[in-house]
């Protein structure tokens, strides 16, 4: 079922466990994912990019992709759709299609631009039942194998974004989006500390969950990270296995290059990686639906 999750995810909080975002490709990454959480009965976050919903045909179609699974599946653990580093525009695109989330990232916006904005997106969420997650400071990333380890959130500027209102807050300490380098120094849990501190209750969202330690997501966990986002681990899981088949020669079997075929490694894969970090999360099975 599609929902809100905030009532969810103020209880992870509470409780010191978190809710995985499992950013979706295709039809087949939507289903495989939902799958595993209605078996583990666990709650999950659908992340989608601006590129790939463009890439899937559209905020439209991918909603209406995932509201057809949720049917036809009889997915009744509860889900919601978020928008993942969206732009301004992109996140209003977004809830006119029907997504129950959105992260506005105006974190490389000065902090006055990106505090105007995100208010003008949690007052347009807001009335539809939405919610709206935000960032301060910069995740970093990795792209053509040079590192940028972006910026580190200031806990002033994390009030500032809170008091608009925000659902959820990303704040940069460290993490980075992609395959982290080998001389990377983690997660900066002074500066979590600080920011914990200043925000209160409200869920934080820790970005760049696939290159960070078991060890440094449990402790984020418990110093309130109540969302995890997962991507590149998956994307890197689902390639490998496919190029196994191939390298296999499996395709060239009677029926092996069908898609249903070719695909099951990498889908199978999907599976096992998000069983997993449900447990690392420590996800809490949903008895009560009144908390949705």
């Amino acid at each position: 079922m599609l929902t809100d999750m905030k009532g969810i995810l103020s209880n992870a909080v509470k409780k010191k466990y978190a809710i995985g975002l499992f950013n979706i490709m295709n039809l087949e990454w939507t289903k495989a994912i939902l799958e595993v959480h209605q078996e583990k009965n666990t709650p999950v976050i659908l992340g989608v990019s601006e590129k790939t919903a463009k890439y899937m045909g559209g905020y439209n179609t991918v909603f209406s992709t995932v509201a057809g699974l949720i049917k036809d599946l009889s997915i009744n653990t509860p889900v919601t759709l978020m928008l993942d580093h969206g732009s301004y525009e992109a996140c209003q695109n977004a809830l006119d299609a029907g997504f129950t989330s959105v992260m506005f990232d105006g974190s490389e916006l000065p902090i006055e631009e990106n505090v105007r904005l995100t208010s003008d997106i949690v007052k347009r969420a807001h009335k539809q039942g939405a919610l709206v997650e935000a960032e301060v400071g910069i995740v970093g990333i990795v792209k053509d194998s040079i590192v940028n380890y972006g910026k580190i959130a200031s806990p002033k500027e994390c009030i500032q974004i809170i008091e608009t209102g925000v659902d959820i807050l990303s704040a940069g300490i460290g993490n980075i989006h992609g395959i982290y380098p080998d001389d990377w120094n983690g997660l900066s849990f002074d500066v979590l500390s600080d920011i914990k501190k200043a925000v209160g209750h409200l869920p934080m969202a820790l970005h760049g969950g696939s290159g960070i330690s078991d060890k440094e997501i449990k402790k984020a966990i418990s110093w309130g990270i109540a969302k995890v986002n997962v991507s590149t681990e998956l994307q890197i899981g689902f390639t490998k296995s496919i190029r196994k088949y191939i390298e296999e020669k499996k395709d060239l079997t009677e029926k092996g290059s069908d898609p249903r075929h070719l695909l099951k490694p990498g889908i199978s894969t999907i599976k096992s990686i998000v069983a997993k970090k449900i447990q690392l999360f420590g996800t809490q099975q949903i008895s009560h639906p009144k908390i949705c």
